[in-house]
């Protein structure tokens, strides 16, 4: 999901992100001595390349990704399988590949610079593009499509939900009004208008907030979360890893919930049976990066990792 600040999204060098907290995912992965390590968001290969260096021969990497440019730009190694598709079918995939459990499996859950920079993604409110921003074919509707013919307050409860804009209800009448919104650069325009100007002067783009709603619901970003989290607990072995890092509030909630559920604790309310214990939590808060790593790569800046182990 994306965090590509907005220095990042003017930049015209395309590229995919420097791993985030690259030290950190190793060391949780280094008592893995043998197994298949799931990369469930292989990207540009930055985790899967240091984890492949730094772990024994025994290891093997299964990389995932929905993005088809992601698989076909990815370096061969003989103890890496790639596989395009999303991971809120890791259980069909591992099932394909004849994978009955894993060692390990990483969400990180960052877009690519990649992505990101490329104009005709739809996925930047830097660059004039088209209004896509699907991750992969998988995707059933494009941000045109979401946007030209959503009703108004499904709109904005969307904009509300799945980017935290305060000025939901302006931005959907905005969007609404001016349809058809014909272009990255059109949208963003039209959400300017639609943020009071005081508003305009702090907090980045004034469209950021909406851009990051109608991606996340163009791909059902947080449904495919919640469905991945559950199918790769349930395939890891006893003492297997999981490992997810996280770019905003609603990410790092499902991670943290889950896991508290794996640890046989409700995120909420007691419930009357309480779920049974799976997971041992290794991270009891969610781990930042360095500030020498933000100096070096303020994208990293808001990324938060947690941590979990398949319990015996």
């Amino acid at each position: 999901m994306s965090t590509v600040s907005d220095a990042e999204q003017a930049s015209d060098r395309p590229t995919y992100h420097r791993p985030v907290m690259l030290e950190e995912v190793v060391d949780l992965f280094k008592p893995i001595m043998e197994g298949v390590l799931v990369d469930a968001t292989y990207g540009g290969g930055g985790h899967t390349g240091a984890l492949l260096e730094e772990l024994g021969s025994g290891v093997r990497v299964l990389g995932i990704d929905r993005d088809p440019e992601a698989i076909a730009q990815a370096k061969g190694h003989s103890r890496l399988q790639l596989v395009m598709g999303n991971f809120a079918d890791l259980d069909a995939i591992l099932a394909n590949q004849g994978i009955a459990q894993i060692a390990g499996v990483l969400f990180d859950l960052g877009m690519s610079g990649r992505q990101v920079e490329s104009a005709r993604r739809g996925f930047s409110f830097r660059h004039d593009g088209p209004l896509d921003m699907r991750m992969g074919p998988d995707a059933p509707v494009s941000a045109d499509e979401l946007l030209n013919r959503t009703p108004v307050m499904e709109l904005a409860s969307l904009l509300r939900s799945l980017g935290e804009e305060r000025f939901a209800k302006r931005v959907a009448h905005a969007i609404v009004a001016a349809r058809p919104i014909q272009s990255t650069r059109h949208l963003a325009a039209v959400v300017k208008t639609a943020i009071p100007a005081a508003s305009r002067r702090t907090g980045g783009h004034p469209a950021r907030r909406t851009f990051q709603a109608v991606r996340m619901a163009v791909n059902n970003e947080m449904g495919a979360l919640s469905a991945g989290l559950d199918q790769a607990i349930s395939a890891l072995r006893p003492g297997g890893r999981c490992v997810a890092i996280s770019y905003h509030s609603l990410e790092d909630r499902i991670v943290k919930h889950r896991f508290r559920r794996g640890e046989g604790r409700a995120p909420g309310p007691t419930l009357p049976i309480p779920p049974p214990v799976e997971l041992d939590v290794l991270t009891r808060r969610p781990v930042r990066p360095r500030s020498e790593e933000v100096a070096a790569n303020p994208r990293a800046r808001s990324s938060r990792l947690r941590a979990a182990e398949k319990a015996a």
